[in-house]
């Protein structure tokens, strides 16, 4: 029997989750809406009120989870990858929190945990698979072989795809953050009313930053024509975006499939939520006789609930760090 309690504070979200013998009970998140003003997130306002929620968001999530602390058996975090002030209060609570208890510790990279994000609900992947992960900070094809013995075979030279669909919203002045309201606006637009240019990448690696210079200057110029060209066609120009996208990650996720011979498919991270994306998959699964793995909408962003499946495969096998731990804002694979 293992009661784990995981802290996820990689970015602007803070969550706690409880974990028993591999079943989470508890998922609290914590949101930062400061950064909306802004447009982006700004690390010294996001470590600061990861200081104000951490306290009672533990609270709550030992409560949603009717676990008294002394019933807990290891205490999982984050360790990286992230922004360096908003893993420190992650890491810092754990390790004290840990030390009060007299309990172990668990490391876990963010990246897996996203992965891992697929174990914590059926149906689950069969090893091996591949995994899309895309998210803001990240865009890779991973080989998942096992638990902890993972692969990236392909990932962006640039950009991600997330950052693509985020500095797309900004160019077209929608709020932050702007992935989301993309999502929306393109299910009113054609897909194919504007056509943006292509990454030319031979192998199974993506690139979006010229797909964003792209879509700017193509905005510049139907602007200097109609000065109204965004608000009198900003479904069809979100479908666009979207269709650009999606086909370019999915086009490149076929590829891998083939090259290893993988039907096992699944996607993870913030952008899987997009469901563009999800239709997109699964058409294509439908054609090439896919198993196609989608986590729950509240797993696909950052949570600590995959932090706690991690957590929970690793105090199986005892995989335990010390108090010297610290946060790495890079974090080997």
């Amino acid at each position: 029997m293992s009661v784990i309690l995981a802290i996820e504070s990689s970015c602007d979200e803070t969550s706690v989750a409880i974990c028993n013998n591999g079943k989470i009970t508890a998922n609290v998140i914590a949101n930062q809406t400061i950064h909306e003003n802004y447009g982006g997130v700004i690390p010294e306002l996001a470590s600061r009120v990861h200081q104000q929620n951490i306290v009672p968001v533990i609270q709550q999530a030992l409560t949603d989870a009717k676990v008294n602390k002394k019933e807990l058996n290891a205490i999982a975090f984050t360790r990286g990858p992230g922004l360096l002030g908003s893993l420190l209060v992650g890491v810092s609570f754990a390790k004290s929190f840990a030390l009060a208890l007299d309990l172990p510790l668990i490391s876990v990279n963010h990246m897996h945990a996203h992965i891992l994000a697929h174990f914590i609900d059926d149906p689950k992947p069969k090893f091996p698979f591949l995994c899309l992960t895309v998210s803001g900070g990240h865009t890779q094809i991973v080989l998942v072989k096992d638990y902890f013995n993972m692969e990236i075979v392909g990932e962006t030279l640039d950009d991600a795809a997330g950052e693509a669909f985020d500095k797309t919203a900004k160019i077209l002045g929608l709020p932050y953050p702007g992935g989301p309201l993309i999502d929306k606006h393109a299910k009113d637009g054609d897909p194919k009313a504007f056509k943006f240019a292509e990454p030319q990448i031979k192998d199974l690696n993506y690139s979006f930053s010229g797909l964003k210079t792209s879509i700017l200057y193509f905005i510049r110029a139907q602007e200097k024509e109609n000065p109204n060209f965004i608000a009198d066609h900003l479904n069809d120009i979100c479908a666009s975006v979207q269709h650009s996208i999606v086909y370019i990650l999915l086009n490149k996720l076929k590829k891998a499939a083939l090259q290893y011979g993988i039907k096992e498919i699944a996607i993870a991270g913030g952008v899987s939520a997009n469901s563009g994306l999800r239709l997109g998959l699964q058409s294509m699964a439908d054609q090439l006789n896919w198993n196609v793995y989608i986590p729950a909408f509240e797993y696909c962003t950052d949570n600590a609930a995959m932090i706690a499946i991690a957590g929970y495969h690793k105090y199986l096998n005892g995989d335990f760090v010390g108090q010297d731990v610290a946060p790495l804002s890079r974090m080997e694979f």
